[in-house]
């Protein structure tokens, strides 16, 4: 049986310059985590709703509900995206079941997202990578966003209870924020 190991939350990091890298050790098969990413019904449970086109030059919808996503209310902060518009991106990259990438639907396509699946056995190894990401601050709330949807599609696969999605979003927005801070501190002497 998989165990979800929340201690393995909060392990990304800034793979390049406006890049962060987050893995994440999945029960496979690598065909089931696809279909997480790329089926809305699926993706819904974890991240967002909303259409994707399979194929490069397609489509991609988020329709982002996060008080979908747990049974934990929303922060009064963040209650302006409990309903969010559709957001929309294009597939880049389509390569069934090994990689995804599309332009990210939040910020008009000024960056992109890749999947990347790597089976290790009866699991999959799961790398997200978000390229171009605009300043410091919007690098830890990627980070600590991906981390966070990503502790609940391990929840989900697993056959858990999925974990307050803003509860482990607030945490690991600390821990990015610090780890961050450090390698931009290093990087400016």
């Amino acid at each position: 049986m998989f165990r979800v190991d929340p201690a393995q939350d909060g392990q990304g990091i800034v793979s390049e310059p406006a890049t962060v890298r987050i893995q994440k050790l999945l029960p496979g098969p690598v065909e089931r985590i696809w279909d997480y990413l790329t089926d809305p019904a699926k993706r819904r449970l974890w991240l967002a709703a909303g259409i994707m086109e399979p194929h490069p030059g397609g489509q991609v919808e988020h329709l982002f509900r996060h008080r979908e996503l747990s049974d934990e209310a929303t922060p009064e902060r963040y209650r302006d995206f409990e309903d969010s518009p559709a957001m929309h991106g294009e597939v880049t990259q389509w390569d069934p079941p090994r990689t995804l990438a599309y332009t990210w639907p939040g910020d008009n396509g000024a960056s992109e997202v890749t999947f990347e699946l790597f089976p290790e056995g009866r699991d999959v190894l799961l790398v997200v990578t978000h390229r171009r990401l605009g300043d410091p601050e919007t690098m830890v709330s990627v980070a600590s966003g991906w981390d966070a949807h990503l502790g609940i599609l391990a929840d989900r696969l697993a056959g858990e209870t999925p974990r307050g999605f803003w509860s482990a979003h607030t945490r690991l927005e600390a821990i990015y924020r610090d780890r961050f801070n450090k390698i931009d501190g290093e990087n400016s002497r």
